[in-house]
This record gives C-alpha cells, sequence and structure tokens, in this order.
C-alpha cells in the first residue's frame, strides 16, 4: 500500500470521510432583511438598482437580479427595524441537511426546522446561529425563477430574464459583509461546520484579524468577515451586487446621483479581491455594495492569502482612498 493511501485511511475512517465531503455547503442562496421604509427600499432595489420583483406576499417583497436563476436572492420585509434576518445557503447534496443536524447536534448548537412551504419557495430549511450570532439557513430544494411575461422572458435558454437595462441592472447577487468581534475565531467556525474555503485575510501590527473573505465556489468572496471597531457585537455590513464591468460600476455611480441616493465610499478598488466598486445606503438604512471584477480561485487546496499591516491598506483600497469612519463602524442590526 501506498504512503498517501495509508495516510488516507489512518487519518479517519471512509464512512466518515464520506460524510465530511458531503457536509458542505453548494453556495449563497439569498439574504433576508427588514426595512423600516418598505416602499421606498423596493422602489430604491427595484428601479434604482433594477432588480427584478418576482412577486409580493403580504409585509414581503421577492426580488432576483435579472441572471439569478432562484426565485429570489433577496427578500425585503416591512419592519419598524433595518436588520438582518437571515442568510441562505444550498447545500451540496440531499443528504447534506441530515449531516448538517447530526454535526449541530455533536456541536451542541441550537437548531430547528422549518417544513417545507413555510417560506416561500422553499423546501425543507435547517436554521441556527453563528458563534456571533448571525442567521443562517441550510436549504436543498428552492423554485426556479419562471415566467411567460413576454416583458421578463428573455429569447436566451441561458438567461433567465431579460436583460432590462433599467437602473443598475446588476448580473447576479453576489456576497455578504457581517461585523463580528473576533474574525479569526468566526471564520473558523464558518469554515470548519460548513466547509466555506477561507480565501484572504488582514491582519494589523498587533496581529488581529482585521478581515476574512471567505467562498465555497471560486469567486473572490461569498461572505466576508470584518472587525467590528465597536466592539459591541455582530452587525450586518452590507449585501452586494455584480455588474459585468468597470463602465457599468461608473454608470451606477450616476444613477445613485441623480436618484439621490448617498455614496459612502468609491468609486474605488480593493486590493484584496481586485474588484472595482460603490458603496451606497438604501432608504432603509442598509448598506450596499455594487462591483465588478474579482479574483476567481480554482485551487482545491488553496492557501489563505495574508495581507500583513504594510500592506493592508491596499488591501482595502489600493488606489490611494481611505475608507470613511462609517464604513468601519456602521451596520445595521442583526435580528432574530
Amino acid at each position: 500500500m501506498s504512503k498517501v493511501k495509508e495516510e488516507i485511511i489512518s487519518k479517519e475512517s471512509a464512512r466518515e470521510r464520506l460524510e465530511t465531503y458531503l457536509r458542505t455547503v453548494a453556495h449563497i442562496g439569498h439574504v433576508e432583511i427588514s426595512v423600516t421604509n418598505f416602499e421606498k427600499s423596493l422602489w430604491f432595489f427595484t428601479e434604482v438598482m433594477g432588480l427584478v420583483l418576482t412577486e409580493t406576499d403580504g409585509d414581503r417583497a421577492y426580488l432576483r437580479a435579472w441572471q439569478d436563476f432562484d426565485h429570489h436572492t433577496l427578500v425585503l420585509k416591512a419592519s419598524n427595524t433595518s436588520e438582518v434576518n437571515r442568510m441562505g445557503w444550498r447545500v451540496s447534496t440531499k443528504e447534506s441537511l441530515e449531516l448538517f443536524e447530526k454535526q449541530l447536534q455533536v456541536m451542541n448548537i441550537d437548531y430547528h426546522w422549518v417544513d417545507g412551504g413555510q417560506k416561500k419557495a422553499l423546501g425543507d430549511t435547517l436554521q441556527f446561529k453563528s458563534p456571533a450570532g448571525i442567521p443562517v439557513e441550510l436549504y436543498w430544494e428552492k423554485e426556479l425563477f419562471v415566467t411567460d411575461d413576454p416583458a421578463l422572458k428573455s429569447n436566451l435558454p441561458s438567461h433567465p430574464s431579460k436583460y432590462m437595462a433599467k437602473g443598475v441592472s446588476p448580473r447576479r447577487f453576489d456576497h455578504v459583509n457581517l461585523m463580528v468581534n473576533d474574525v479569526a475565531k468566526e471564520q473558523q467556525w464558518w469554515t470548519d461546520l460548513l466547509g466555506i474555503h477561507h480565501r484572504y485575510y488582514i491582519q494589523n501590527q498587533e496581529d488581529v484579524r482585521l478581515g476574512s473573505w471567505l467562498s465555497r465556489t471560486n469567486i473572490a468572496h461569498e461572505i466576508a468577515l470584518m472587525r467590528n471597531s465597536n466592539q459591541d457585537g455582530a452587525a450586518f455590513h452590507h449585501l452586494a451586487y455584480y455588474l459585468d464591468s468597470p463602465d457599468e460600476l461608473l454608470r451606477a455611480s450616476n444613477i445613485m446621483a441623480e436618484n439621490g441616493i448617498k455614496i459612502e465610499w468609491g468609486p474605488g478598488k480593493h486590493g484584496t479581491s481586485g474588484a472595482q466598486f460603490i458603496y451606497v445606503f438604501e432608504p432603509s438604512g442598509h448598506r450596499v455594495e455594487i462591483w465588478t471584477g474579482g479574483i476567481l480561485m480554482f485551487s482545491p487546496d488553496w492557501e489563505p492569502i495574508k495581507w500583513s499591516s504594510d500592506v493592508g491598506q491596499l488591501g482595502l483600497e489600493m488606489w490611494g482612498s481611505t475608507p470613511p469612519e462609517s464604513y468601519l463602524t456602521y451596520g445595521t442590526k442583526i435580528g432574530e
């Protein structure tokens, strides 16, 4: 027997290896946010951002970008508080949900099931919280977006709906960013439990982790964790949408200015991901990033890239601008 085979077999049993392989997420699926000004926020996401409104149901609106294949990637809920209520991740296989339940029991993490049909377009979901209190739900089944509306239906089979060039008109939902007190601890949990790869990170002069970026797919990141400068717990920093090119980003900046939407920072370029960006605030106070570009990673044994304090500023913005104080301190609440 070869040394490689001996090492593999001796490390853990074949069953354990299979369960670990199957107990992973496939990709980020959606984010649910509560908004204090439902009508204005819906206007922002449909008219200014140009997202497609799949449907409204009571106090909720379900939206998607034009090449998001799912029924929705964003849920808006009318509320008295602006907060993030849930981040949904699709698991890798049907069996994954039960394997995650088994692992949550081993780790003594509280969880509960929501039966399929209780949430719009979703099958059974497994809900729990991260160490920092971030609300997570895992699912396997989710309805696809299907339309016979000639105003929306694309002639291209690879496009679930037309590119309308309405507002910013992003191609797809991209990622979320959360503020936490202890980035390193939180990152390790997301990587160990959910199998989300750690891609790159920033350390300060005191060797404190300022940020970690993670993805399960090959994009730059699907979830980012950044240190809360206030050290007062977790907060929702932003959700992000992807554009095809830098000229579309400049167009988006003009659209924001014309519609009275505050641009917090940008246009700029992150050195860590290589993506160009702007950050804006929607009417209920949630931060939204619009970005384009970004590195792609294909190696199965990717090692996280360290950005040390001497080059950390280039990681945040490589063209010379510095983030406003609000970028490092402001976030909306974490809901239940």
